[in-house]
């Protein structure tokens, strides 16, 4: 079981239209309402490629059994907090997409600890830790560290998707893998070069480090320095929505590590793999959604090579 921490879960509402004309009035056909979050998407990929997941969340009063209803068949942990779940709208065209999150609503220091105790006692049977995505205000900067260092504590692998203070400080916990794109990396680290980000999240203490490219694709940078940086890319550009595509690659290593956890990184096709199920999540309406059946023809489609420097090439991506 892949147990997903996602400390600012929202209420994904998803809007396609043919052209967005800002200042203008728009009629749309009804949209996609569902619960989200980066660490939900997570879950509900695993699930739908056949590993089973469990969701941990903080989840508004108001909203908890609708939350609870909407993730169906994923099993969850919910932590009851007062008020509302925040939103997070997409609205989606045709060649770009646009994304609006509210920032979320704090709550008091005892609810992150019964988040961390949750979290704490789900870890028994766990096979790999996900923590992904942003804070609401208030939120301890301790909080990715505490959850990472649980995890390690339990002798699983552990990967983290942040930014800023909690990524750094998931990175000194000894994270197994983090996955920031180039922007949270240059935001972090300071760092305009992806391999000299990572490289200074290692020095910290982080394992494996994979950075989204945006079309530009995604490269692995290992800790050993011994071994080659490696950049994957597929030969097109994909069209479609680029909400979740870097919470289906998370998925997609979480998956892998979970089945080796005690093995040796393959850094190769944890890369293969990242790009493959990210890929698979563009092509989809919406967020926390794969078809099986496209991942292998697209993993036919990458190709895999030191890498050598390149621009980036940016992307959406809903930080819920």
């Amino acid at each position: 079981m892949i147990v997903t921490v996602t400390p600012n879960p929202a209420v994904d509402i998803t809007l396609t239209v043919g052209h967005l004309d800002p200042g203008h009035t728009h009629r749309v056909a009804p949209g996609i309402r569902r619960a989200g979050g980066k660490g939900l998407n997570v879950a509900r990929v695993l699930t739908r490629m056949g590993t089973q997941a469990l969701v941990v969340a903080p989840v508004g009063h108001n909203d908890l059994d609708w939350f609870g209803s909407d993730l169906g068949r994923i099993p969850s942990s919910l932590v009851e907090v007062p008020g509302n779940v925040r939103q997070s709208t997409a609205v989606v065209e045709p060649d770009r997409t646009t994304i609006i999150n509210e920032t979320g609503v704090g709550v008091d220091a005892e609810f992150w600890t019964e988040l961390l105790a949750t979290v704490t006692g789900r870890l028994t049977d766990a096979t790999c830790l996900v923590v992904s995505g942003s804070v609401p205000p208030g939120c301890p900067d301790t909080l990715y560290g505490d959850l990472v260092a649980a995890g390690r504590a339990a002798d699983i692998p552990v990967i983290a998707d942040a930014t800023g203070t909690q990524l750094r400080n998931a990175a000194v916990a000894g994270a197994t893998v983090l996955k920031p794109n180039a922007s949270e990396l240059l935001d972090t680290t300071g760092e305009s070069d992806p391999v000299a980000g990572a490289r200074a999240l290692q020095s910290m203490g982080a394992g494996l480090v994979l950075v989204s490219l945006g079309e530009a694709g995604m490269i692995a940078v290992p800790a050993d320095r011994a071994e080659p940086v490696l950049a994957a890319r597929l030969g097109r550009i994909l069209t479609g929505n680029p909400t979740g595509a870097g919470d289906a690659g998370v998925a997609g290593v979480a998956a892998l590590l979970a089945l080796n956890a005690r093995a040796h990184l393959d850094t190769r096709a944890i890369l293969a793999r990242a790009t493959a199920w990210s890929a698979a999540a563009v092509l989809e309406p919406i967020a926390g959604e794969v078809a099986p059946a496209r991942i292998a023809d697209l993993e036919r489609e990458i190709t895999i090579s030191a890498y050598e420097g390149q621009a980036t090439t940016g992307t959406q991506k809903r930080e819920s």
